[in-house]
């Protein structure tokens, strides 16, 4: 694949070098990716290859090639699957924490799609193609919980149009920094990818996605608020970006928080899935489905009960 550009700054605007000007207008391509293409010679400016500190310069002309990406054979494994509703539609499974969801770059193995493609055989909806087979939608690495997975098109279809219109119900559980005052409240912020790291989450005004994240405080603790949060929209790190955009960022999570977690062993943001409720793309019948804390978290809920 060929990109051009041409470089054109308004007046006052930064000056960027070359991986950061391409990263800016390649949102899908990582920056570590981009430094390797100019490393290579496949990024030429004026008809030139650059080194990674070349600042890019007003009227510059950029060309860029992107070999072709090469799909990797996606293997079945079998592994133990905690499975809360399956059918010939669906499935919902209750994601353990530190799994990847689908194949992606570092993790081909050890999926939840992985183990999905042993457990359903060829039965999982092919619309996100052979890298994400019945995927509808995500959660993080490190987050817990309810997760739906199409066994056709026909159902991916249907449960893609109910998260397009909002009309899925999923409520999610979080423990974060600081005591909240209010016992409800609304964040309504549009999320879009960071202007400079490109691999985090940012309030973006004028490139973000509508976003609306209500919350309702569970329990208040002397340092922490256990907190429910209910998605209207579903955008990339809604809750993690939006939580630690009113001050108060997730326990863990070490991305839009605090360096330094404050309990030895926490892998992650504490972010559990508790409940997921949708249309049945099938019978036409609203279906509710909940997962428990994971034992991590409430062993946290605990500690922080008697601190």
């Amino acid at each position: 694949m060929t990109e051009e550009f041409k470089a054109e700054y308004t007046p006052g605007e930064e000056i960027l070098r070359i991986d950061r000007f391409l990263g800016s207008r390649l949102e899908q391509v990582s920056r570590s990716y981009l430094q390797k293409l100019v490393k290579d010679g496949a990024v030429l400016v004026n008809g030139k290859p650059v080194k990674s500190s070349y600042k890019v310069e007003n009227g510059d002309r950029i060309r860029l090639e992107i070999p072709d990406a090469v799909e990797p054979e996606i293997e079945a494994e079998p592994m133990a699957l905690d499975i809360l509703y399956e059918d010939s539609d669906i499935i919902l499974i209750n994601k353990p924490k530190g799994m990847v969801v689908h194949p992606a770059a570092g993790h081909y193995s050890g999926t939840l799609v992985n183990g999905l493609m042993a457990h359903c055989k060829n039965e999982l909806s092919g619309i996100n193609g052979v890298m994400r087979p019945g995927i509808v939608h995500r959660i993080d690495m490190d987050t817990t919980g309810v997760l739906i997975v199409c066994k056709n098109d026909k159902a991916h279809n249907a449960i893609a149009e109910q998260l397009k219109v909002h009309s899925i119900t999923r409520k999610y559980y979080a423990i974060v920094h600081g005591v909240l005052k209010a016992d409800t409240g609304t964040v309504n912020a549009p999320i879009g990818r960071h202007p400079v790291d490109r691999k985090k989450m940012s309030i973006n005004e004028k490139n973000g996605k509508e976003a609306v994240t209500h919350y309702r405080v569970l329990q208040r603790f002397r340092r922490f608020t256990f907190v429910e949060c209910q998605l209207e929209t579903g955008r990339t790190h809604q809750i993690r970006v939006h939580m630690a955009s009113i001050g108060h960022p997730l326990l863990g999570d070490q991305v839009y928080g605090p360096a330094k977690v404050p309990f030895s062993g926490l892998q992650g943001q504490t972010l559990h899935a508790g409940v997921l409720g949708i249309i049945h793309p099938s019978t036409g019948e609203y279906m509710e489905f909940t997962a428990p804390l994971p034992a991590y978290f409430e062993a946290i809920l605990k500690k922080l009960e008697t601190d």
